[in-house]
């Protein structure tokens, strides 16, 4: 910013003292005011409305190339197969499941505790409680869309929100339930959860980990958003503002989709975060924390960016707090990029686009 000079003497019949001399001068005498009020000049000024910004002028049309953006965009991440066709019984169940707080060792905590459907299935905290109050290893990832992802946790270790429902219940820092016997031991002394799998399940025994797995995984299957972003993918070029396809545009050009593509804007592919750069935090390793694998380190599921404006903080272990921090971040971890402001606050305006509103029926529990 330049420094302004102004000069003693510009002052001087203003603020003589300040510039050496020993006085300052007396001012003029003010011509008497009319009787009963000020004067025409005075009470003109006072009257005149107070000057107004000029308006902002609207951003120009933005040309977005939607062969490509059908390209990038156009589908879903490609998903395992699964047999569980939903019934009404069975997702009724899975609901019941999800907010059940004595499905926990210390009878504290339910799968909405942590991942709430009302604040965008998470609970925007750096890493969350479990049974007991100790906190988990990695930030926890929304629920809604996560069944439409290629696979479910940070290290992709469960190729379905099926596969997924039982590793929560079991693990000691989480619900910290001893093993799949002691699950069903839990939902058979709940009279009104064994009615609710018996019409979900009907069958000599239907209180099985199995089921419990498919009950979850019903329900979870009914979390999805759509918003203004699938319109436009899907061909309403007025979906999204002018603002918003340069945002697009800025995404696509510095290089964010070499990962974040599909419709959901990524959960469609693995990458090593750090790629140029090691990230800020070396002790979680990834990946190769399930495998062993040295080559897998620092792997970890691209997460999807719906709704991303709404599930602060970032990354898997919760260590990025905003948007416009994580934009940069991976500008320079993953595409060897210092972005700049204007392109960090562009991604951001296409960013918050992503955001969904989400279906009321569901977070009311209906």
């Amino acid at each position: 910013m330049k420094r302004i000079l102004t000069s003693c003497g510009a002052l001087a019949l203003l603020f003589l003292p300040a510039c050496g001399g020993d006085t300052p001068q007396k001012p003029a005498p003010k011509a008497p005011a009319p009787a009963g009020g000020t004067s025409d000049a005075t009470d003109a000024a006072s009257k005149q409305p107070a000057s107004k910004p000029a308006p902002k002028k609207p951003m120009p049309p933005v040309r977005v190339d939607m062969v490509m953006v059908k390209g990038l965009f156009g589908n879903d991440p490609a998903q395992p197969p699964v047999e569980n066709p939903s019934t009404p019984e069975k997702v009724a169940l899975g609901r019941m499941l999800y907010h059940d707080k004595k499905l926990s060792k210390n009878g504290d905590i339910s799968c909405a505790s942590c991942h709430d459907l009302a604040t965008y299935g998470q609970d925007n905290k750096q890493t969350s409680p479990g049974t007991g109050g100790q906190p988990g290893e990695r930030n926890t990832p929304t629920v809604w869309n996560a069944y439409r992802q290629f696979a479910q946790f940070w290290d992709y270790r469960a190729a379905t929100v099926e596969d997924q429902a039982m590793g929560p219940m079991t693990n000691a820092i989480e619900h910290g339930i001893d093993g799949e016997d002691a699950l069903v031991a839990k939902i058979k002394e709940e009279p009104e959860l064994v009615a609710a799998f018996a019409k979900a399940f009907p069958g000599e025994d239907p209180v099985t980990a199995e089921n419990f797995g498919l009950a979850i995984g019903a329900f979870e299957r009914a979390l999805k958003t759509t918003g203004r972003w699938d319109k436009f993918v899907e061909g309403d070029s007025r979906a999204l503002t002018n603002e918003e396809k340069a945002g697009l545009n800025t995404f696509i050009q510095v290089g964010c989709t070499t990962c974040h593509m599909t419709r959901l804007v990524g959960g469609g592919m693995q990458q090593k975060l750090g790629v140029y750069e090691p990230y800020k935090n070396a002790e979680d390793i990834g990946r190769a924390k399930v495998t062993g694998n040295e080559a897998e380190k620092y792997f970890f599921k691209v997460p999807s960016l719906l709704n991303v404006e709404k599930t602060a903080p970032y990354n898997h272990d919760g260590g990025t707090a905003t948007l416009e921090e994580v934009v940069k971040e991976m500008g320079q971890l993953q595409l060897n990029k210092k972005l700049s402001d204007d392109e960090v606050a562009s991604i951001i305006t296409f960013l918050k686009a992503l955001t969904a509103e989400l279906p009321a029926d569901i977070v009311a529990g209906k």
